[in-house]
This record gives structure tokens, sequence and C-alpha cells, in this order.
């Protein structure tokens, strides 16, 4: 019987990723693995085909070969391991390894990892959070050697194929039943064995460096928001993709202004004189100083909104407010003349608390009424 066309048993597209290739097999496996199947000859037959299918077009060769020439350009037992395990005993080694994390990649042959993502603090003003800046950072990082290469070897040798493995970079375990699949612990998933090591890089085939790297902090972050560099963190193994470097914005605290989300809060101190009669004060803002009209007996504690004087979102155009909150400032340091005056204010004002200082006189109602 003629087989099926590997990408329809996984149910993907031919132009499918990595990613929706292991998925598919994810969840094809663990609906048909004979564990959850025991008397189902049907679903045996559909784990094998699910499980050849999916170590063809997770091997970009064998996809590529596969691809170009069907059936017919990729070797049957190719994804076999060499029948270590057959189908006497399920290979458990590469339904555990990609179900449940092992990193494992490229149809059983070798360990493929992804470099390990990094994490860079940055402090940032609150200016340029704001307004967005470009930054310019160093971190350590990793090049290949220039004495090897990035063989690893002594200049004028080779890596050699590994003995233990005979270059598969893994090895099989069978018992009864179980064939499970292990990493080689002599060249741990490489397939190479370097038996005279550089010595400038002690046969890691790469040494320790730094880069610099610009950042572009865009207009509007926060604290705690990531900027994401990818394939700025740690290299892969055996030919892995390197991770991301995530950057994280931690802003430091203002003098004047405080923050929430994409509005700015101060505080407005203004004269006694000026809450009682009003007039215009300036005030702050990122942008430089604005005039704030100040009704008429105007309290502590009043805000005045000043539109679009916030920060810009970052996920879109529109600013925020810069929030007023006004303090009224009792004066110090009074002269005799200042203290006189303030004295006849006082003895004028009493004649009327209820006109003049409507809380004051609301505040004595309540004490009347608390104590009766």
């Amino acid at each position: 019987m003629a087989k099926k066309d590997f990408y329809e048993v996984l149910g993907v597209n031919r132009d499918a990723s990595e990613d929706d290739i292991k998925k598919a097999y994810r969840k094809l496996a663990m609906k048909y693995h004979p564990d959850r199947n025991t008397d189902s000859k049907e679903a045996e037959d559909k784990f094998k085909e699910v499980k050849e299918a999916y170590e063809i077009l997770s091997d970009s060769q064998k996809r590529a070969a596969y691809d170009q020439y069907g059936h017919a350009g990729v070797d049957p037992q190719a994804g076999m391991g060499g029948g270590g395990a057959g189908f006497g005993g399920f290979d458990f080694g590469d339904i555990f390894s990609d179900i449940f994390g092992g990193g494992q990649r490229g149809g059983g042959r070798s360990n493929v990892y992804r470099g390990s993502d990094l994490r860079y603090n940055m402090e940032i003003t609150l200016e340029e959070a704001a307004r967005g800046c470009e930054k310019q950072i160093r971190i350590p990082s990793h090049e290949n050697c220039d004495a090897c290469h990035g063989t690893g070897a002594k200049p004028g040798t080779q890596p050699k194929t590994c003995r233990t493995c005979g270059g598969h970079g893994q090895g099989r375990m069978s018992q009864g039943f179980f064939s499970i699949q292990q990493t080689c612990p002599t060249c741990h998933g490489s397939g190479k064995e370097i038996t005279d090591p550089c010595h400038k890089c002690h046969g890691a085939g790469q040494v320790k460096t730094h880069k610099t790297l610009n950042v572009k902090i865009p207009a509007g972050v926060d604290e705690g928001d990531r900027i994401r560099l990818a394939g700025e963190g740690e290299p892969g193994q055996n030919g892995g993709p390197a991770g991301d470097l995530f950057v994280v914005t931690h802003v430091k605290k203002h003098s004047v202004f405080e923050r929430d989300g994409k509005d700015l809060h101060c505080e407005m101190p203004i004269s006694f004189a000026t809450a009682a009669l009003g007039g215009e004060v300036e005030i702050p803002t990122l942008d430089g100083m604005v005039k704030v009209k100040i009704a008429a007996e105007t309290q502590s504690g009043r805000v005045y909104r000043v539109r679009g004087k916030g920060v810009k979102s970052v996920r879109g155009s529109d600013y925020g407010d810069l929030m007023c909150h006004v303090v009224v400032e009792t004066p110090v340091a009074l002269t005799e003349r200042q203290k006189e005056l303030l004295r006849e204010f006082e003895a004028i004002s009493q004649g009327d608390v209820a006109t003049h200082s409507p809380r004051t006189k609301s505040f004595m109602d309540k004490l009347k009424d608390f104590f009766g």
C-alpha cells in the first residue's frame, strides 16, 4: 500500500513551521499512543505512521529531500536510529523528549538546543521614557575561537566521529518492551569527539567576549516594560538558534512628577492670596513651562488638569494629562507689618465665620453634635 503524504498524516500545510509540525505531532502522538489504545491495532498503526512522518519533517535535510523527491528521496529507516527499537517496543525517547520538553530536534541524530534568553536591566529617566531614546549597552557574549575557527580542535587537527555513538549523538537503551533514547555521554549529542582540544578555547570552540548593542527605547515605555532583541541571547548548541535578549526598563524617580500610566501628577504650591483671590501661576511640564488659571477661593487638594501634557501611549499616538494638585502654602518668616495685617484680617473674619470659613463652621458643628 502506498504511503500517505507526510504533511497529510500530521495535518499541516507544506509551508508549516517547525513549531507547527511539533505541535501537530505532540497532539497526534498523545491521541494514538499505545498506552491509551491498548486493544486497537488501528491506533498502533496510526502511531507508527505519525512518528515516521514527524521524524522526516522535523529534520531539515530529510524534509528538503522529501519535498523534492517525495518518499523516494528519504531512507525509510532514517528515523529509526539503526533499528534499535523497531516496533517490538515503542520508542518512548522521542515521545518523552518532545512532549515533556527534552529539547531534542533534528530527527533523533543530534541534540540541538536553542540558546538561553538573557535579561538586561536598564535605568532611564522619566524624560527618556516619555520621549524615547537610543541607548548603548555592553553585554557578555561568545564568538568563534580564532585559533581553531570554532571546531574546538587543536589547529591542524579535526574532531573525530564519536567512538561511543558512531556520530549519531544519541544511544538507545532497550529493556524488554521499552526502548529509551539518551544523549551520548561522550560527545554530549554533537556526534563529534575532540581528542586534541584547542589550547585557547579548551575544546569549546568559542571564547567569551563582550559586544555593544544599540537599544531603541520607544516613547511611552513604563516601569518593567520589556524590549526584545531577537537572537542576542546566549548562543545555541550543536547549531541551534541563539536565544533572545530582553531589556527591562526601570524609570528613575523624578524630583517633580509622579507617573500613573499615561498621566503625570505634581504638586502646585500657591500663595494664600492667590488661593483666595484667584490668579495665574506657572507650572513645569516635560515640554517647558505653562500657565494655569487659579479660580478664586481655591482650597488645598483641588486638582487642575492640563490636557495633553502627560506621557505618550507606547502603543498609540494619544497623550495623557498633567494633574496639578493644589497646595495652599502658609506664609513663613513674616515681618511685623505682615503679622499686623493678618491679625487685622483674622479679627474681621471672626465676625462671620459661616460666610468666610465654611469648613471651619462645618467642623465646629460636627464637634458640637459629637459632644452633645
